[in-house]
């Protein structure tokens, strides 16, 4: 529950730029009817309809059932119903000191403006804490990368810290492996795959990157690191995870590809930005239009970001990184 000093999404409205679309209340209602159905015959509708399951990612989970569906989505459930008792196994160990001291310390920078984590040492920096030392023990050939904290925070946001830490493990093992590893090869890679795909959405734009010697890696790794949650609108975060968590990483190079797009896809808007300097400040400050929830969504599910042939980004074959999954939440297909 939230006081009266909070919008629904937990944030202090003075602080939040919320801009979602307004559902009207009969609409949520049959949404979160058709969902629960679904979420209580979770596998015939992974075998048998998992197209339905799609779309209505795309249409946005109902708030009231975000949480459980994330869950079911990741194979975070399954996760957690094969390894009962081991989140309360980690989260009664100590934890490294060399990754705890760290933990600590990046607790109060995630959403301090969520009643959550608005207080320091307040239940959600606890959980946050518990969540990000667990899984430090869990991986500890990986330990902890600052940016699995405002990932983790965003899914306690919609459940308990268990939960979180299960759908946290297969967003790291699954949907973004290598992201959080040191050495950043990953990210280095899928920044390769993005330039080559944005020279094929927006040859204007590539061109402005590629001559400011501009590399993706500059300008990507919050967006795909953090999967956005530190650079969109929030009801487009919240929405952008529902496809994310359904389709895999596609749904975040899609993000990146609108957004580069947008932002620097004609001449015209190359003109406040004639230099480096210029271009990532504008990268870094995004026209808001751009993020907000009703366009970046329409954007994303456009034909126009769909790629039916394979493109390579040395050597690397793209269409089974952005072509649709075969299987719901095998992200990396």
């Amino acid at each position: 529950k939230f006081s009266s000093g909070s919008s629904f999404t937990g944030f202090i409205v003075s602080h939040l730029l919320h801009s979602g679309e307004d559902i009207p209340l009969i609409v949520l209602r049959q949404r979160e009817t058709k969902w629960l159905e679904m979420l209580n015959n979770w596998d015939k509708w992974m075998a048998k309809k998992h197209k339905k399951i799609k779309e209505r990612c795309q249409k946005g989970i109902p708030p009231s059932l975000r949480g459980r569906a994330w869950l079911y989505l990741t194979g975070g459930k399954v996760k957690l119903e094969q390894n009962r008792g081991k989140f309360q196994e980690l989260d009664s160990l100590p934890g490294d000191p060399k990754w705890v001291d760290i933990i600590e310390r990046d607790l109060h920078r995630q959403f301090p403006f969520h009643e959550m984590f608005a207080a320091r040492g307040g239940h959600g920096q606890q959980d946050l804490f518990r969540v990000l030392k667990a899984y430090s023990l869990y991986r500890p050939e990986e330990g902890y990368c600052q940016a699995q904290a405002p990932v983790a925070a965003l899914l306690l946001m919609h459940m308990p810290a268990e939960d979180a830490f299960w759908v946290l493990i297969q967003i790291c093992e699954k949907y973004l492996p290598g992201y959080y590893s040191t050495g950043l090869e990953a990210i280095q890679l899928d920044g390769e795959i993005l330039n080559a795909l944005l020279r094929r959405v927006s040859s204007t734009a590539h061109r402005h990157l590629k001559k400011h010697k501009l590399e993706p890696i500059l300008y990507m790794t919050e967006w795909f690191m953090c999967a956005f949650s530190r650079t969109l609108a929030w009801s487009s975060v919240l929405r952008v995870w529902d496809m994310f968590l359904c389709e895999g990483v596609k749904i975040i190079f899609k993000v990146g590809l609108v957004l580069l797009k947008c932002t620097l896809g004609t001449q015209e808007k190359l003109k406040t930005c004639q230099g480096s300097y210029e271009t990532m400040e504008r990268l870094r400050g995004i026209p808001s239009q751009y993020m907000q929830e009703s366009f970046l969504v329409n954007e994303v599910r456009s034909p126009f970001y769909c790629f039916g042939s394979t493109v390579t980004a040395q050597s690397v074959p793209l269409g089974s990184v952005i072509n649709d999954p075969s299987e719901l939440g095998m992200h990396r297909k």
